[in-house]
């Protein structure tokens, strides 16, 4: 076995995972998962930067994180980063930081890359001959990729909750025509993908990354958030449907007040549900297969 740690840098949060991790058959023995919302992506779609205060949020989470990997002796280090870093104009500030205080290199991943990592992160657990479709709803962007045992097809899109809500969201909740153009953007990313990624031809919707977790945690309606009952949990596509309506209606408030819902995810929350829910309604599908692993979990067995 070998000691890693990934780190998944996104546009809203930063993960990391230190496992135990066999080269040959790709078993991984967890030893410390965490993330940290430190929203780097803030503003990024309208100023094309990282702003100041989102760069040292991250970079305050990067030292707890180095702590971390030092304490638990990990042998090697992955740092990917993905939507927010690939379109900012400052990102020589952001990659200087890193290699400063964890002595590595960020990799700036193009959206394909990050839909592979994904892809082999959800699905190693996972066994059967169907073909699935695996979607990851990040801050920034959304990932498409089909495949069985290996990729067949994938494509990044700039659809994420972060984006979308930065984009569109200025009333609390949400009105119908700041919904409407939520979902009109989804869908023209749906056609972009569908382009590269045949989306209506698989057995098995996968959902990964906060957004989905968030909402199948309320569709299960846990007291508190549960990683072990989330992750394989199965949502039909009339929960998400329900879950989606009742954010739509909700307060910020109101949403502060499930506990399922991290604090860093509650202006947020609306625009990932509104995603999930027209990537279901576009395939079909009729339920969404819950991963909490996914490109952290891809990063850590890359680097083994």
């Amino acid at each position: 076995m070998t000691r890693v740690a990934g780190i998944d840098c996104g546009t809203n949060s930063i993960r990391l995972l230190v496992a135990d991790v066999h080269p040959e058959t790709g078993d991984l023995i967890e030893l410390d998962r965490r993330m940290t919302i430190v929203r780097l992506g803030q503003g990024v779609d309208k100023t094309g930067r990282l702003a100041p205060e989102a760069l040292e949020r991250t970079f305050a989470a990067c030292r707890a994180y180095a702590e971390v990997i030092k304490e638990l002796g990990a042998e090697r280090l992955r740092f990917v980063a993905t939507s927010a870093s690939r379109d900012a104009e400052n990102r020589a500030d952001f990659v200087n930081g890193v290699v400063e205080i964890l002595g590595v290199e960020p990799e700036v991943i193009t959206g394909d890359q990050e839909a592979a990592f994904s892809f082999t992160g959800a699905t190693g657990e996972l066994h059967g001959d169907d073909r699935r479709l695996v979607v990851d709803i990040g801050g920034g962007s959304t990932e498409f990729v089909v495949g069985n045992q290996h990729v067949e097809a994938a494509r990044s899109v700039d659809i994420g909750c972060v984006r979308l809500t930065e984009r569109h969201v200025r009333h609390d909740p949400p009105t119908a025509e700041e919904v409407a153009a939520i979902r009109a953007d989804v869908r023209t990313a749906l056609d972009l993908a569908a382009e590269t990624v045949p989306i209506d031809t698989a057995e098995t919707l996968v959902g990964l990354a906060g957004s989905v977790t968030t909402v199948a945690a309320i569709a299960l309606g846990l007291p508190e958030y549960d990683s072990e009952k989330v992750h394989h949990s199965r949502i039909s596509a009339a929960q998400v449907a329900e879950v989606t309506e009742r954010l739509l209606a909700s307060t910020h408030d109101e949403r502060a007040a499930i506990p399922v819902i991290h604090p860093g995810r509650v202006d947020v929350i609306i625009a990932g549900a509104l995603v999930l829910r027209e990537i279901v309604e576009r395939v079909g599908a009729r339920e969404v297969v819950v991963s909490e692993h996914d490109i952290l979990d891809g990063i850590a067995l890359s680097v083994a």
